[in-house]
């Protein structure tokens, strides 16, 4: 999805289903609202219709934070066996150059895409996937 989410156009249905599974790999990593709607940017009433079942239009740039999420998701999948860890990973402290003791999340929740990106580029390199 990362290459054609600018190419593509999606149902409210799929995005729907697209967001829905970014937000509950958000919650399961322990992210709060607030959290969740700077890093999808995203609207409080878009969570509330997702939440209900209800399908949502999203733009590119939606469409792209919430592929960065999945994408997260599957590199830590890859990397860690154990579930505390895969949904664990972004709540703890990384004291390597990039996040310099804070949270990936944290820095997700910043809520440019360039620092959700940069964070999925280290979380990605963890699985031998280098940058």
């Amino acid at each position: 999805m990362h290459a054609t989410s600018r190419t593509r156009t999606f149902s409210k249905d799929q995005s729907g289903v697209i967001l829905r599974t970014a937000l509950r790999i958000l919650e399961k990593w322990k992210a709060t609202t607030e959290q969740e709607i700077s890093i999808l940017r995203v609207s409080r009433s878009s969570i509330s219709r997702i939440q209900q079942g209800k399908g949502v239009e999203l733009d590119c740039d939606q469409l792209e934070r919430a592929s960065i999420v999945l994408n997260c998701h599957a590199s830590l999948r890859l990397v860690f066996d154990n579930p505390v860890n895969v949904y664990g990973f972004v709540g703890m402290e990384n004291h390597n150059d990039f996040f310099n003791g804070r949270k990936p999340l944290e820095i997700m929740a910043q809520g440019d895409l360039l620092s959700l990106f940069e964070t999925y580029k280290r979380i990605d390199a963890l699985r031998g996937g280098g940058w």
